[in-house]
């Protein structure tokens, strides 16, 4: 075995042994305890010179020596560093000139540092609602370090430094694992992780830890049942005479004991030159001081609210023959109803007495009179325009034009007239129901010398020698066989009627003298 120069130990070149005649091999394991475990001392055939020489044996390959390996291929940095990323946990503070309630915010970001190319983005993250453009702030891009032409590299960032990205500081508190063990492999030792300061805004709109307070023995619904709908109302006067233009004038005051607030109405006189405005003050909760605030209040640019105040107008402010201030104006209580006069009794023992008070002249009711017809339109129309500032139309009756209508009572009648062309002449005279006018229409008559057509429009026709403030129009009444009206100086006589006629009047026979409907029932005689 130790013979250099022996035959290679390939196939062809190896002999079998005839005399060899155990082919077992040595067992370099046992079982001990059902575990297998080595066999200690020698290999079985082998000398302790041989074990040593076969562990020292260098062979020799029989073709030559060994080939060295190739040299690795040049990796280049974007196929190396492909997708290795550091990240940074940082924070800005923003500082915010235009708030009282604060004086910066906090703004955590991180900070994305890509190994291929060496270029940084900075990524804020967004917050739902916050109001705040959010996302990335500076996109990925190689940052210049200062006018040197140098820019940040993995070497400079460190936990705990400050950052500059185009003049805006950003401080480094912490990162992640995978950034510890990269910048660990190169040597570089990070600082220990900080914690990142809470955002002075957010804090305050967490909402507080839960305080146990006893609840009042007081109950708004249980005031509210109880003293709802129970007002004190006050008659005040609001003396302002001092002042130019200033008049004594009547109001009343309400107090809503369910809630203390009060109320000031005015008492409108008609005719007292004033607009219509109602109520002075609204209802609502009245200090006692108003102007008695503190001096350090911007008055100027802010209303004043219940914090301001400390003391508010109640019932027991308010006294007959006493006078309030509400809202800077002095009103003077003269008197209460009987139920104020009742509860202020029955409550505090206090009787009150009507104080007699002065508020000037009453002015002379003017007599509202018609004027007189002007002859302009019809009497109707002119009354209308003295009723209404802008001019109606006037009112009519809509249930007696809907019942009567197309109602209408025909008479037949010739003229009355001194001259004998006129004596011949016949007319139809057409009375409708619904509106209490008549019409009167000329039949063609042939050889007549006269065009048919209308004689008078529908109109209301106004009796002779009624006078025109309190005229009388004719009716159906006026209208019996044999009977002379005068139209606008012409006079016609009623000859015969329709049938109708006569059924209409029996059937509204209370509303008729018996005379005008036993005229028309004589010439209907042989019809019934």
């Amino acid at each position: 075995m130790g013979d250099s120069t022996a035959l290679p130990f390939l196939p062809g070149n190896t002999f079998t042994d005839p005399t060899k005649v155990n082919f077992h091999r040595a067992q370099t394991m046992t079982y001990k305890n059902g575990f297998a475990i080595p066999k200690t001392g020698l290999i079985p055939g082998m000398t302790e010179a041989e074990i040593d020489e076969l562990a020292n044996l260098q062979p020799s390959l029989t073709y030559g020596k060994a080939k060295p390996e190739p040299p690795q291929d040049f990796v280049p940095a974007h196929v190396a560093f492909d997708k290795k990323v550091l990240l940074f946990n940082a924070y800005f503070k923003q500082t915010l000139n235009e708030s009282d309630k604060e004086y910066y915010r906090v703004r955590p970001v991180k900070i994305y540092y890509y190994l291929e190319d060496d270029s940084i983005s900075v990524v804020e993250p967004i917050v739902e609602n916050s109001g705040i453009p959010q996302g990335k702030l500076i996109k990925r891009q190689r940052l210049p370090k200062n006018d040197q032409g140098e820019h940040w590299l993995w070497k400079d960032l460190n936990v705990g430094n400050d950052v500059v990205f185009y003049g805006k500081t950003f401080h480094i508190y912490d990162c992640n694992n995978y950034t510890k063990d990269f910048m660990c492999s190169e040597g570089i030792m990070l600082n220990p992780p900080e914690d990142c300061p809470p955002d002075p805004y957010t804090l305050s709109r967490k909402e507080p830890h839960h305080t146990y307070v006893t609840p009042p023995t007081f109950d708004k619904l249980k005031q509210f049942i109880d003293l709802d709908r129970q007002v004190l109302r006050f008659s005040a006067v609001w003396d302002d005479r001092n002042n130019m233009f200033g008049e004594m004038r009547p109001y009343t005051l309400h107090f809503y004991r369910v809630d203390d607030t009060i109320e000031v109405r005015e008492q409108r006189q008609p005719n007292d030159g004033h607009d219509p405005f109602p109520v002075l003050i609204g209802r609502k909760k009245v200090p006692k001081a108003r102007s008695n605030i503190p001096s350090n209040f911007p008055s100027a640019v802010m209303e004043i609210s219940e914090h301001e105040i400390t003391e508010w107008l109640t019932e027991k402010d308010l006294r007959v023959g006493e006078t309030v201030i509400i809202m800077d104006r002095p009103f003077f209580l003269y008197d209460c109803d009987n139920f104020t006069q009742s509860y202020y009794q029955q409550i505090y023992g206090l009787n009150f007495n009507r104080v007699p008070v002065e508020l000037g002249e009453r002015k002379v009711e003017v007599k509202r009179e018609i004027p007189p017809y002007n002859g302009f339109g019809s009497p109707q129309d002119s009354k209308q325009n003295c009723l209404s500032l802008i001019a109606q139309p006037p009112k009519k009756d809509v249930m007696k034009m809907l019942e009567n209508d197309l109602k209408i009572l025909r008479y037949a009648a010739v003229m009355e007239s001194p001259n004998p062309e006129d004596k011949n002449r016949k007319f139809i005279i057409s009375y409708s129901l619904a509106k209490d006018e008549m019409q009167i229409y000329e039949p063609h008559q042939r050889n007549a010398g006269i065009i048919e057509g209308k004689f008078l429009e529908y109109s209301q026709v106004r009796k002779p020698g009624s006078s025109v403030d309190n005229p009388e129009y004719y009716t159906p009444a006026d209208f019996a066989i044999g009977a002379t009206i005068e139209v606008f100086s012409r006079k016609f006589k009623i000859a015969d009627c329709d049938l109708y006629v006569l059924k209409y009047l029996e059937a509204n026979a209370s509303k008729f003298p018996e005379a005008t409907i036993a005229s028309i029932r004589a010439i209907h005689a042989d019809k019934l």
